[in-house]
């Protein structure tokens, strides 16, 4: 990992380091345009095509249906049933709090108006299953459409090699009563839910986070179907102070980074102590992983940052504007109040990423590359659309009507002008 001092980094400097480009953007576009368009034109043979190219698999059909996912689901083993138990149970409960009525309001005597959500009706849930299976997405994603009242639920994730799904995306589609999960992954999945198939339905929305490929998709078909997010390649912020545990941060870095080898982790610090210490710890533990070589290419691809002050510290943290930020110190109450910019925030020494990833109960699909800055996380809102509605008595009409008259005039749009005048006549006689 690069070690930076930020009293030395220019403007320019920290815009770079916070910017989530790489050499090869133009390539992963035009390799994402190609698909994209192909199983546009192609369909289902093209899938089938593609399933073979990318997941080296042969398929006789494009998804399982829920007889045989009830099979497959027997085979998870009663520990792993149970911690996904736990973590639907959380989930769930974090997430039902967010239905909620709004109150209807009088804007002025006899006007009223009020917002009433509708579920989005179809929706498409991409559950990632490349280098690592991700059963939480499935529960992250599931749960609040679920919750919201989504009429159709489409589901994509990669097959693997036997043509199958994992037991435990199996498991998860039984608690959530899903009829089918469809055997497509990444660019290509997100093309077939956008344009549909001969087998896989049209959605309406997309959800769900991916590699770099998935996320150019994501954004490709915005023209024709909605996206929760560009959510790309994972990433996590750590702001360590002289309290914090050089361990617990080595140990979140590698967590970040045995993602895959784009993603980023990112340690700032104000104790030059424990920037050495977990630096040391970093590369302890590295040798232990399974994944090693993975998380060592995305460290390699990290670094870190030493600011002589908390203030600056969180400066960066909001120009990065992290997915994942994690305050790792005792006293972290009041930096509250200066978090603009992040994803999901994990506060104190003993609130590691892992608990938001798997069981807390907040939503772990997160803004990645920056767009924290502007987009929130999955929830059930993002499953819901609000409509408004507004009802005039004749008190009302009374009240507004020489307001909207004069502003119609004001545009010249008579004929708005006249929609309010001839009721005026109409309630007057």
């Amino acid at each position: 990992m690069k070690l930076y001092n930020y009293k030395d980094l220019t403007q320019q400097k920290v815009k770079e380091l916070c910017s989530r480009k790489v050499e090869d953007d133009n390539l992963v576009f035009s390799t994402v345009k190609d698909i994209v368009n192909a199983v546009k034109n192609g369909g289902d043979t093209t899938l089938l095509s593609y399933a073979e190219q990318f997941d080296k698999v042969k398929l006789s059909s494009l998804f399982i249906g829920k007889a045989e996912l009830a099979e497959l689901a027997h085979q998870t083993p009663e520990s792993v049933k149970n911690a996904i138990d736990i973590a639907y149970q959380n989930i769930y409960k974090f997430h039902e709090t967010q239905l909620q009525v709004e109150a209807k309001v009088e804007t002025m005597p006899g006007v009223n108006c009020w917002r009433e959500t509708r579920a989005i009706e179809k929706v498409g849930l991409y559950i990632p299953g490349g280098t690592a299976v991700l059963p939480s997405t499935f529960l992250m994603l599931g749960i609040p459409a679920k919750i919201a009242g989504c009429k159709e639920i489409v589901v994509c994730s990669p097959p693997q090699n036997d043509g199958k799904i994992n037991c435990y995306i199996a498991y998860v589609s039984t608690l959530l009563d899903i009829e089918k999960v469809y055997l497509v992954g990444g660019a290509q999945a997100v093309s077939a839910m956008a344009f549909g198939t001969q087998t896989i339905p049209q959605v309406d929305k997309i959800f769900g986070p991916g590699n770099r490929y998935v996320t150019e998709a994501k954004k490709m078909v915005q023209n024709t179907v909605s996206i929760d997010m560009p959510a790309g390649p994972s990433e996590v912020l750590i702001i360590a102070d002289e309290t914090a545990n050089a361990a617990f941060v080595a140990a979140d870095l590698l967590a970040q980074a045995e993602h895959g080898s784009d993603s980023q982790a990112i340690l700032v610090s104000t104790s030059q102590q424990i920037i050495e210490e977990v630096i040391m710890e970093v590369e302890k533990q590295i040798i232990e992983l399974p994944r090693k070589d993975m998380a060592a290419r995305a460290m390699a691809n990290s670094y870190i940052v030493f600011a002589e002050t908390v203030t600056q510290a969180m400066d960066f943290s909001n120009t990065y504007a992290p997915e994942h930020l994690i305050l790792a110190c005792n006293d972290f109450e009041p930096l509250i109040p200066f978090i603009i910019n992040a994803g999901s925030v994990f506060l104190g020494n003993l609130t590691p990423e892992s608990a938001g990833d798997y069981a807390s109960g907040t939503n772990h699909t997160l803004p990645t590359s920056g767009f924290a800055r502007a987009y929130s996380g999955v929830s059930v809102d993002t499953f819901l659309k609000k409509i408004t509605f507004q009802h005039l008595s004749a008190q009302g009409l009374h009240h507004i009507g020489p307001t909207v008259e004069v502003l119609a005039a004001a545009e010249g749009l008579q004929a708005h002008k006249n929609a309010i005048t001839i009721r005026l006549k109409e309630n007057k006689n």
